[in-house]
């Protein structure tokens, strides 16, 4: 399965036809077996440049196994958005890849899809292992990963991060496991340990890349790569950002790696980005008229600091609104209940430091508020990006604050975007589809 297939499905792919096939597993739409396709309604709100602007390419272009095109139509995939059509054949090829796309763009299906396709089934220890820095970020890598390989039977997907039982982890891998997701710490202690066997882990992807090759990570990673993976495997950095820690990265262990940059505009499209000026002791009065004044489906309020996250979330609950916080201090299990209700619908709005702005995928999160304006045009970056998923419309509106105004004009400078006023009315379509 690693073999010619993979290879043969390059740079071609993207421009080949599935009627010169004769293998029926990979027909196109007529195939009987997209009758059993159980697909999602079709998702008609409106969606901009960001995943609309392709090449036209089908999912069945690829040459893809049967039970993976199954699954991915029945995550409501349609057609690859740009992204995925600039890193499926390349992954295919087995070329090495750095690839640089908007947050909500379709980049975990893009590292997906090729890994679910080239993964091997017949051996008991993992052939691809996804690098993420947080565990939220994991176990929602992990779900996607799952929910595309359901047909593909046998297949197995393990999480592995720090914060849980290395125990349970231990026991786990005298079972097999094909695609291992977790953060770098953990598969460096389980990988030491002699438990996890990554000798034959032929794909390593790095999700969030530039966190990863920040230095709280990149010793790790390093060691992980030189110490216990095979010196033929592919690897493939995805990220928004790419800091220059990533040159001295790729010139140590990539391989001639493709380069993808879809990022013209650093921003989202699809997002409108307001600020309102305020003083410190008004700004909960203020959030409490933007939630009179919005509507919301639901939204995440950041703030600067564990402590600030806290009492937020306290005032919120206060003024009769519904309110979930989470910061990376709170413990793993209650973090994780948090992140599964509100991703649930439990709750419309949640507070939040930092730990949230990596690559976590919640649609319906229409609006985005800083609380507290950020440090950084990247942490900026970032925050926005959890509003406006896949292409549709989402609000990011930041109180400022007198100290903050030098802050927000440098990041308008950094990311060559505008942030305006907020007007007394914001359109409804602006946000909401």
């Amino acid at each position: 399965m690693n073999g010619s297939k993979a290879n043969g499905s390059g740079a071609a792919a993207a421009a080949a036809t599935p009627n010169n096939s004769n293998d029926a597993t990979n027909s196109h739409p007529q195939g009987h077996w997209r009758n059993q396709v159980k697909a999602p309604p079709k998702d008609t709100r409106h969606r901009t440049e960001d995943v609309t602007a392709t090449k036209g390419n089908e999912f069945e272009d690829y040459y893809l196994k049967r039970e993976l095109l199954m699954g991915i139509f029945e995550m409501g995939f349609e057609k690859p958005s740009p992204i995925q059509e600039a890193a499926i054949p390349v992954a295919l090829a087995n070329r090495d890849i750095l690839a640089r796309a908007k947050n909500g763009t379709g980049k975990t299906g893009a590292f997906l899809i090729p890994l679910l396709e080239r993964v091997d089934l017949k051996q008991n220890t993992a052939s691809a292992l996804i690098l993420v820095p947080t565990r939220e970020l994991a176990l929602q890598t992990a779900q996607v990963c799952k929910k595309l390989a359901r047909h593909i039977r046998g297949l197995e997907v393990m999480v592995t991060t720090g914060g849980t039982s290395l125990k349970d982890d231990i026991m786990r891998f005298y079972q097999p496991v094909h695609v291992l997701v977790g953060t770098p710490g953990r598969v460096m202690d389980l990988a030491d340990k002699k438990v996890c066997n990554l000798q034959n882990c032929k794909m390593l992807v790095m999700d969030e890349a530039d966190k990863l090759l920040s230095p709280e990570f990149t010793v790790v990673v390093e060691k992980l790569i030189g110490r216990h993976l095979p010196s033929d495997r592919q690897i493939s950095l995805f990220s928004a950002t790419f800091p220059v820690a990533v040159r001295g990265f790729r010139d140590r262990w990539l391989k001639k790696p493709y380069e993808i940059n879809l990022m013209d505009e650093l921003t989202l499209r699809g997002i409108t980005q307001f600020y309102a000026f305020v003083e410190e002791s008004k700004k909960v009065h203020c959030l409490n008229t933007l939630f009179s004044k919005l509507q919301i489906n639901q939204s995440i309020i950041f703030c600067n600091s564990v402590n600030r996250v806290e009492l937020l979330a306290q005032k919120i609950t206060q003024l009769g609104y519904s309110c979930f916080y989470i910061h990376a201090k709170m413990p793993q299990a209650q973090r994780n209940r948090v992140f599964h209700d509100f991703r649930s619908g439990a709750c419309r709005n949640l507070v939040s430091s930092d730990l949230f702005t990596r690559g976590i995928d919640i649609q319906a999160v229409n609006v985005v508020i800083n609380f507290d304006f950020p440090k950084s045009s990247e942490t900026y970056l970032h925050r926005v990006g959890r509003s406006g998923r896949f292409g549709h419309r989402g609000l990011a509106i930041s109180l400022i604050t007198y100290e903050d105004r030098f802050n927000l004009y440098r990041v308008e400078q950094e990311l060559g975007t505008e942030i305006a006023p907020i007007p007394p009315n914001v359109e409804k379509s602006l946000y909401c589809e």
